[in-house]
């Protein structure tokens, strides 16, 4: 069985009664990237790595890459680490007009069809079609009809290319993210979750849709809904899941045993929440901020253990080095971050939504990484500066599971979070 056949068998694992879900991975960070594919590798685990249509379209996105250009970038990291191509699934998220909701909706959505294209003939084989998003003239949430019209047309594009190519069928998502992506920007007070007759409804108009296509084939490649479990997180809050407030939602699976839910803005939720999301149907948790704020922890504690072990007076932390990059360039921050400057400052740099990964793969903030690392020198860190500005890794340098030298610790602090998804998901 391939990755992709164990991927389209959660459902009926789940309706077995068995305990299984998937972690999505939706990051283009290549230490991300890294840590995921060698977590896998280490624990024999299928490795999903998604990527969003704001990240990676025809254009290039926010990271510059066309889908093809993401399959190459992943792929040479997994040579790098060892990981085996038959147990990566990429998949493609919130593939619709999103990017271009600015043009008028035909224009919209040609540029989308165009963007599946390019998804579906890169061999990703997971794509969540979400045309939610209303084009300019529209209201900003359109009707299910509608977004389920415009979903099937995305997949009918994607079905042909894939036809075309000779490729295997991919596997469907759909339904829209209730959370806001990437997490809240006020203080969270409740969420509403998606009710029963709600995720019925979007499941028997998009049949519809489909079969008005004939579509029939791609439509039994769908495996799962997004839905709103109750889940969500903000600058500093987390909304944790609560398994009696979805007890409506979980009664649809009953009733549509070729169906799981995934999950999105899982990011934070304790072990236990995590672990009774998969329990209780919602198998495809995503997870995406979380990783990078892993890493920019464990980064400012490299960068608080350098200045005790290689003091250099001259240069900037690596704090202040971030910082003034992005109050040079504000635009991944501005509009998200609320309050007086010192609270905006703190969100910056801390917030669980995480602005600053945008600013990672700038060059300013990878000399200012590089500059870091030189300084440690790849230098085994004594155990009491890993406990003092990495306390969370200690535990695990004092046992020997990994050395102490700094790229071990990052990408350890990146894997202490996938350890968390691997436990609730298996």
């Amino acid at each position: 069985m391939s990755a992709i056949d164990r991927l389209r068998a959660l459902p009926r694992r789940f309706q077995a009664g068995e305990h299984a879900g998937v972690t999505s991975v939706c990051s283009a960070h290549p230490l991300v990237i890294e840590a995921a594919l060698r977590h896998g590798l280490a624990r024999d685990r299928d490795v999903l790595v998604e990527a969003t249509c704001n990240q990676v379209n025809q254009d290039g996105g926010y990271t510059g890459m066309t889908p093809a250009d993401f399959r190459r970038f992943v792929e040479r990291i997994a040579a790098m680490v060892g990981f085996p191509l038959e147990r990566l699934v990429l998949g493609g998220d919130h593939l619709g007009p999103n990017p271009w909701k600015h043009l008028a909706p035909h224009e919209a959505m040609s540029k989308a069809e165009t963007m599946i294209e390019g998804f579906a003939a890169a061999g990703f084989a997971k794509l969540h079609l979400d045309a939610s998003m209303g084009c300019a003239g529209e209201p900003a949430a359109l009707d299910d009809e509608t977004v389920a019209r415009r979903a099937a047309r995305l997949a009918e594009r994607a079905e042909g290319t894939v036809a075309r190519g000779g490729l295997v069928p991919p596997v469907y998502v759909i339904g829209t993210e209730v959370p806001v992506p990437g997490g809240a920007t006020e203080a969270l007070d409740h969420l509403v979750v998606t009710g029963r007759e709600a995720v019925r409804h979007t499941v028997d108009v998009h049949a519809k849709a489909f079969a008005a296509l004939q579509l029939g084939d791609a439509f039994a490649r769908v495996i799962a809904v997004v839905v709103q479990p109750g889940v969500e997180f903000g600058h500093e809050d987390i909304m944790v899941y609560r398994p009696h407030a979805a007890a409506d939602i979980k009664g649809f699976l009953v009733e549509e045993p070729r169906l799981v839910f995934e999950a999105h803005s899982t990011d934070y939720q304790p072990d236990d929440a995590l672990r009774r999301l998969v329990g209780d149907g919602f198998a495809i948790l995503k997870v995406g901020p979380w990783l990078t704020f892993a890493l920019r922890e464990t980064l400012y504690g490299l960068s608080h253990i350098a200045d005790i072990l290689a003091p250099a007076p001259g240069e900037p932390s690596l704090r202040d080095a971030m910082d003034a990059l992005m109050l040079e360039k504000p635009d991944n921050w501005r509009k998200y971050c609320h309050g007086s400057d010192a609270e905006v400052a703190v969100q910056r740099h801390f917030s669980l939504s995480d602005r600053i990964r945008y600013y990672w793969p700038d060059a300013a903030a990878q000399e200012a990484v590089d500059r870091l690392m030189a300084r440690l020198d790849d230098r085994a860190i004594p155990l009491p500066l890993v406990g003092q500005h990495l306390g969370r890794l200690a535990e695990t340098v004092a046992a020997g599971r990994i050395t102490p030298e700094p790229r071990a610790l990052l990408l350890a602090g990146i894997e202490a979070v996938l350890d968390r998804y691997d436990r609730a998901t298996h």
